[in-house]
């Protein structure tokens, strides 16, 4: 009995798996799930956890093996999506950013959009003027902080906090200027909601971008917003595509094409190439989701959408779940009393560890934290002061050296706020746990969470990887002539489906005359081809026995089946 009893607990143990969630808060939700759970039922549990019901906003994303970003499909089991063993990290995130978020029914609601958009702010997602940027910063402090109080917060007490990747000295003064003398008064709640609606007019609100090139190699971003389909490159937004404009998305391994119909007389292809196969399905999935999300009137209308042509193989998608439009509709009509919502206070975030209710000194001096991290690859970094330009520099790694003065910062006023930190696939998502007493280190000159810190080292080189540095230069040269091979290879199995589907299309016409010619109808040309020598020599000497063969089955099979009944 004992034995039994042993692998019973054994067999159920394996049926089931730990999963550990991080919120936007930052804390964690642990569960234990069934392994042939769907994504629905995890979504499920930690709505009801949060007492959230706006909850259409919001997605679970997770990071695989190959460090590539996915959003849990809610209608798949969780164990076939995610290919790393358990237990699995994953962390809630906003997926589809509100329009007007300050207009959302529920505060709870709300405060989760305010700390993603926060989230955005402090890692460069989120780009806006010195004056803007300000602005909200101060209104984090207030709805963090609450009011002034000399008592409390001395001279330079903003300069404690980090919410942006880049400070300067003259900035800081105004974010305390604006907390001091206009925001006094305000309320948690109005704090949040005035920052939503400051950050709702900002061009990347709602902007998860993709890195990708276009036709010549230059690096882009690509990113779906409430709005529409925008690209970010070199010096400012060179795209920018309302969803009713969009018509069409597709991929084909590495290579996004996006189909828009602007005018009557003006129809347009744009055509990136994404980092791996699996970035770019990711991008196209994300573009449908976004599209049928924002575009459509019902959930009736979404339709499974192909990434191919014709005849050739390619992905199937379909979004599930309700549209905005749905979602508002579905809010008016919440009545209850409102949830009560718990503030960090005092506890300070892992992934935005500058802002606390008290201020917290680091005990690496700004100017010695910018060059604790570099990063090596091209990265949005800042916004020249225009209302309609999103810049994307990319920075040497000589530059990230050299730490940046105070006086340096203050005299590029006209400069907006934006990160000079990398953007990875794993960006802001944390794959593993770690435990250290050390709550806050640093990347490119901000404080980050240690799970940050991993996904940045997969990016950053060490001393050990430094050697195979000029090895990896070296096989560029080869991978250049692989892809040469793979574009012949492509050319070639795009021919032969050609042939295929050439072949099968011929016979299938083949057929169809035949049927014709034999069948009853009285048409000319039909009654000239039956007077053909040719055919006449078909006709009695392959069709008429084949027919009589085919005749003697079909009534052999009947009688045996007359039998059985």
């Amino acid at each position: 009995m004992l034995s039994r009893f042993k692998s019973g607990s054994i067999k159920n143990l394996e049926r089931e798996y730990s999963c550990t969630v991080r919120l936007l808060d930052d804390t964690e939700y642990t569960c234990t799930i069934q392994r042939d759970a769907k994504g629905q039922y995890l979504f499920d549990l930690i709505c009801l956890h949060l007492n959230l019901l706006e909850k259409d906003y919001f997605g679970i994303r997770y990071v695989d093996p190959d460090k590539q970003r996915h959003w849990l499909e809610y209608t798949k089991s969780i164990a076939k999506q995610i290919k790393s063993q358990p237990p699995f990290i994953m962390c809630l995130r906003v997926k589809f950013y509100p329009p007007e978020p300050a207009a959302l029914r529920e505060e709870i609601t709300r405060y989760l959009i305010f700390l993603q958009v926060k989230r955005d702010l402090y890692h460069g997602r989120l780009l806006c003027k010195s004056s803007e940027a300000a602005v909200l910063a101060a209104h984090i402090l207030q709805a963090e902080m609450g009011n002034y109080d000399p008592g409390k917060h001395p001279d330079g007490y903003s300069s404690k906090f980090q919410f942006f990747p880049k400070h300067s000295e003259k900035l800081e003064r105004r974010i305390a200027e604006v907390h001091k003398s206009e925001l006094r008064g305000q309320t948690p709640e109005t704090s949040e909601r005035n920052f939503l609606q400051k950050a709702q007019i900002l061009e990347t609100y709602g902007v998860d971008p993709h890195p990708c090139q276009d036709l010549y190699g230059n690096p882009a971003f690509l990113a779906f917003t409430p709005f529409g389909f925008v690209v970010l490159q070199g010096n400012k937004r060179v795209h920018f595509l309302k969803w009713n404009e969009v018509t069409k998305l597709k991929f084909e391994g590495k290579t996004f094409y996006l189909y828009a119909h602007q005018r009557e007389d003006r129809k347009s292809m744009l055509t990136y190439f994404a980092p791996t196969p699996e970035a770019c399905k990711h991008l196209w999935k994300c573009g449908v989701e976004h599209q049928a999300f924002y575009k459509l009137e019902r959930s009736s209308q979404v339709r499974t959408v192909s990434s191919s042509n014709l005849f050739f193989k390619g992905s199937r998608f379909r979004y599930s779940g309700r549209v905005a439009k749905e979602v508002m509709e579905q809010s008016a009509k919440i009545k209850r009393d409102p949830p009560e919502i718990h503030r960090p206070g005092m506890v300070p975030s892992r992934s935005c560890p500058s802002i606390p209710h008290g201020p917290r000194l680091s005990s690496v001096p700004r100017t010695r934290r910018r060059a604790v991290h570099i990063s090596i690859m091209e990265g949005l970094e800042s916004l020249r002061d225009s209302a309609h330009s999103t810049p994307v520099r990319s920075v040497s790694h000589g530059e990230s050296l050299i730490p940046r003065s105070r006086s340096h910062a203050d005299s590029s006023d006209g400069l907006a706020v934006i990160s000079d930190q990398t953007y990875s696939p794993s960006e802001s998502v944390l794959p593993t746990p770690e435990h250290s007493t050390d709550a806050s280190r640093y990347i490119n000159g901000t404080p980050c969470s240690i799970e940050e810190e991993r996904e940045s080292e997969a990016g950053t080189p060490t001393d050990a990887e430094g050697a195979a540095l000029g090895a990896e230069a070296a096989a560029e040269e080869g991978e250049s002539a692989l892809s040469d091979v793979e574009k012949v290879n492509k050319f070639v199995l795009s021919v032969l489906r050609l042939l295929l589907v050439t072949i099968s299309l011929l016979l299938m016409l083949l057929l169809l005359l035949i049927m014709l010619t034999e069948s009853d109808l009285d048409i000319a040309f039909l009654r000239d081809i039956r007077q053909t020598p040719e055919f006449q020599q078909f006709h009695f000497e392959y069709f008429c026995p084949l027919r009589r063969w085919a005749a003697c089955k079909m009534r052999w099979m009947g009688s045996l089946l007359i039998k059985d009944v």
